[in-house]
């Protein structure tokens, strides 16, 4: 593990060499477009472009396809792309065709060290998540007047110094919807098993049948479902991918606090649709508030060149997520110099727990968020997780985040967690939207969630700190050898289970003395409660460089 972790980290990190107009000759490059491949041929003469056919057979004809001519004449004019502008209504088709022109000359775009910016060194780091949930009455309908509904898991990882003033941070998405929505990367759910909804299977934009949510698919779909990161160049959006524009607020955030935060959102972002506002708008709303804003203050702005997408709307409160999780900071107190940040999710998937006292069954998932920061030999320096767990009406905690289904849905309800049926909860618009902002993390949740000798929190706690110090290799080596083969939990020596016992035994003096550190730390580390493991590891797999140095 140590030795893959060098290697990602050096993919990450080292600079490639540029070649630029060396030699005239033909070259052929690629790079994604809008709708797939773009390709150039490029014939180089004397230091300059002078021939150059562009191909792009997936890129939609009246925009992207149209785009490529002039695009072609422009960088022909030029001799090269520097200073060529990009095509209006084609921002990603231009972007295209400057990337493969670029590969095929031999150059590489900004490197992720050059983006990450210079090394930062604190004098105390603190760390944090903030996980907000955003419902959405929409997009739209199906083509046969069947609304669209959708609900926004925003999860941000924040590492701050000693004035609460952000380091580095990492945002991400979880947008889950029904599936007639016409997105094949989309992560459908038609309801709680026994739920149908109309389909379009094939994301064509019209409904094929409908969708029965069944035991089986549930535990199947719900673990393949991927964030608008995980989701990489299939997520587009005006000028880039989602990962793209987010990264431009990241960069643009660091150094700031949750104030300066909101009161930059309050006065250079639109107040229809939450989007930074720019000169060139065409709105009358957003072209006042730009014209009232001073020349220091528009500035500014052009620094989120290329960011495009709301900060705050129904597709998700980023806002609200950044400033939960620097209210969220606890000490990183581990002084190792910081090499990567990661954040990672995992869906676990839940036939349970039981049936409610009408035999009807208790549904639930968990969204499992870990956030960490490692050092350059992949050890963990601090970590940080959490678990969104959503749970149909039935179940008897009174302080559940409660999902009744979409909205014309129902399903029973416990309304007093007494653990006896009250009535049938349907969900509406109106119910839908007032609920899920409402919904709390386990770690929100405090001290109303208790486990067997603590609350979640706290057991959670003291795993993060055992965890400190360690490989992800050396974790899932001691949770393999010390962890119950039936539910996921730490052995103890006083187990009263004969095949736990057995296990305890079969460790060696030294083995058994390591689980003193975890004492009080009862829960399972993956189990249908949540794959903490799990998210971890996906917490590394999607690690980017983040110097950091504490005094």
């Amino acid at each position: 593990m140590k030795k893959v972790f060098s290697i990602l980290l050096c993919a990450i990190m080292l600079l490639t060499a540029a070649a630029s107009f060396a030699e005239d000759g033909t070259f052929t490059g690629t790079a994604d477009g809008y709708g797939g491949e773009i390709v150039a041929e490029v014939t180089v003469e004397g230091g300059k472009i002078t021939g150059l056919t562009l191909t792009g057979e997936k890129e939609t004809p009246a925009i992207g396809g149209a785009a490529l001519d002039p695009l072609k004449e422009a960088i022909l004019s030029a001799g090269t792309v520097d200073g060529v502008d990009a095509v209006a209504g084609a921002t990603w088709t231009s972007k295209g065709v400057f990337a493969a022109v670029k590969n095929a000359l031999g150059a590489t775009e900004e490197t992720a060290e050059a983006a990450a910016g210079e090394a930062a060194t604190v004098s105390a780091l603190t760390h944090g998540i903030g996980v907000v949930v955003t419902p959405r009455l929409g997009p739209g309908k199906d083509d046969q007047e069947v609304p669209v509904y959708s609900f926004n898991v925003i999860m941000a990882y924040v590492v701050a110094d000693a004035d609460n003033r952000i380091v580095d941070l990492e945002v991400d998405i979880l947008e889950v919807i029904t599936p007639n929505h016409d997105g094949a990367e989309d992560n459908y759910l038609a309801g709680w098993p026994g739920s149908v909804y109309n389909d379009d299977s094939d994301g064509d934009g019209k409904v094929d049948g409908t969708f029965e949510q069944t035991p089986e698919n549930f535990t199947e779909k719900l673990v393949t479902w991927k964030t608008k990161r995980q989701q990489g160049s299939a997520y587009k959006m005006n000028s880039g991918t989602w990962e793209q524009e987010m990264d431009i607020f990241e960069r643009y955030f660091k150094g700031w606090n949750a104030e300066e935060i909101q009161a930059f959102f309050a006065k250079h972002c639109s107040d229809r649709n939450g989007r930074v506002i720019f000169a060139g708008s065409t709105n009358e709303q957003d072209l006042a508030k730009w014209n009232g804003l001073t020349p220091e203050e528009q500035a500014e702005v052009d620094a989120l060149s290329g960011a495009t997408m709301s900060l705050s709307d129904a597709h998700g409160d980023l806002i609200g997520a950044i400033a939960k999780a620097l209210g969220n900071q606890t000490p990183v107190t581990a002084a190792s110099p910081i090499a990567c940040l990661g954040l990672g999710k995992v869906v676990t998937p839940r036939l349970g727990p039981g049936k409610d006292d009408q035999d009807v069954p208790v549904y639930s998932f968990n969204v499992v968020i870990a956030g960490a920061l490692f050092d350059a030999e992949g050890k963990i320096v601090a970590v940080k997780e959490d678990i969104l767990e959503i749970i149909t009406p039935n179940h008897d905690g009174a302080e559940d985040n409660m999902f009744i289904g979409w909205p014309g849905q129902q399903y029973n309800t416990d309304d007093d967690g007494d653990g006896k049926v009250d009535g049938i909860a349907e969900q509406t618009p109106e119910t839908f939207t007032a609920t899920l902002p409402a919904y709390r993390t386990k770690r929100d949740l405090g001290n109303l969630y208790k486990m067997n000798s603590g609350t979640w929190t706290q057991e959670m706690d003291i795993f993060e700190a055992f965890f400190a110090g360690k490989t992800l290799e050396e974790i899932q080596a001691f949770y393999a050898k010390h962890s119950s083969d039936r539910n996921g939990r730490i052995i103890f020596a006083g187990n009263t289970n004969e095949q736990d016992l057995a296990k305890w035994n079969g460790l060696t003096p030294e083995e058994q003395a390591e689980v003193d550190a975890l004492s009080g730390a009862t829960m399972s580390l993956n189990d249908a409660h949540g794959d903490l493991l799990g998210a971890l590891q996906t917490a590394f797999e999607a690690v980017k460089p983040c110097e950091i140095n504490i005094e």
